[in-house]
């Protein structure tokens, strides 16, 4: 099975009321202005968007709402974060139904796997459907490494077509592609160490600040493939200090606060999380005007002056 799956895709937010029910129109809105801003995908229902703090019928909810409003714009994928393999299976079943375009799928919630365990947990979503399956490999916040080796037990399956890498070392890529050619589509998957990934050959970059700075995300990207690294490093220099807020415990705070800065939607998050205290709203503020005033011109990127 062959994906098209390339560019910056989003792990979007998930939009609340004051009162912690999901506001429908606002997430919608803010998907809406994503695309419109060019963005080449979109992923509802990751950690950014606060996947394990729904309940699975919400989940489903925003799927459907956001297959309306995207409308076949750009790839669809849901986040697979579920704590045991057989809900997994029945949520993938489910999104299928509903019309995503893919799976990001992650290993069984609340229990840390072993590598052994996230390998059976992935084949058995991927053979239970017809979606596309994505990988996420994050051994930093979920414990458990799919290795090369592992990597190389899933290639046999036909619709695991792509992997999030986000061990933070840019070296797996380069591993990927040794050992498997293009078998696999290659997200980088840490916002901090995306510029890098794409220069050794990701195909992608899933983001959290993206939320808040579309254009500039999709402008380093459109750089990186044309070989304009100088001009991507100094967007990249730009947005790194806030692209570090997407590598700590409170980045989905940090993240909805930014855009609520930005007029892209609110701080608010659903408990346990909280909204962030005052000394750290200040710390973000500050990044945020920082960036503002010092915004990139983008002209000169063609994908983006045309968004």
């Amino acid at each position: 099975m062959k994906v098209n799956w390339q560019g910056v895709y989003p792990a979007v937010t998930t939009q609340f009321f004051s009162d912690e029910r999901i506001d429908i129109p606002s997430t919608q809105a803010m998907l809406d202005t994503l695309v419109n801003e060019g963005v080449h995908g979109i992923i509802v229902n990751g950690t950014v968007g606060e996947n394990c703090s729904m309940s699975g019928a919400e989940k489903r909810q925003i799927i459907a709402a956001a297959k309306e409003v995207i409308n076949g714009r750009v790839p669809l994928l849901t986040g697979v974060a579920e704590t045991t393999t057989r809900e997994a299976i029945a949520f993938c079943q489910d999104a299928e139904q509903l019309g995503a375009d893919g799976l990001m799928v992650l290993p069984g919630m609340v229990y840390r796997s072993t590598e052994r365990e996230a390998i059976v947990h992935y084949q058995s979503i991927a053979r239970a459907m017809n979606l596309p399956v994505m990988v996420y490999n994050n051994p930093v916040t979920y414990g458990v490494d799919v290795s090369i080796q592992g990597m190389e037990v899933l290639a046999r399956e036909d619709n695991i077509v792509a992997v999030k890498e986000a061990t933070e070392d840019t070296r797996r890529i380069t591993e990927l592609f040794n050992a498997f050619g293009d078998r696999f589509t290659v997200f980088g998957g840490v916002d901090d160490v995306a510029l890098e990934s794409l220069m050794l050959g990701a195909t992608g970059w899933i983001s959290g600040l993206t939320n808040v700075f579309p254009r500039e995300s999709v402008a380093i990207f459109e750089l990186a493939q044309q070989g304009r690294y100088a001009e991507a490093r100094e967007i990249w220099r730009w947005f790194l200090p806030l692209l570090r807020l997407d590598t700590i415990p409170t980045l989905v705070q940090c993240i909805k606060y930014a855009e609520q800065l930005a007029g892209r939607g609110s701080e608010v998050v659903r408990a346990p999380r909280l909204v962030l205290p005052d000394a750290e709203k200040a710390y973000v503020r500050g990044l945020f005007e920082q960036a503002m005033a010092t915004r990139p011109d983008l002209s000169g990127v063609s994908r983006v002056s045309a968004a």
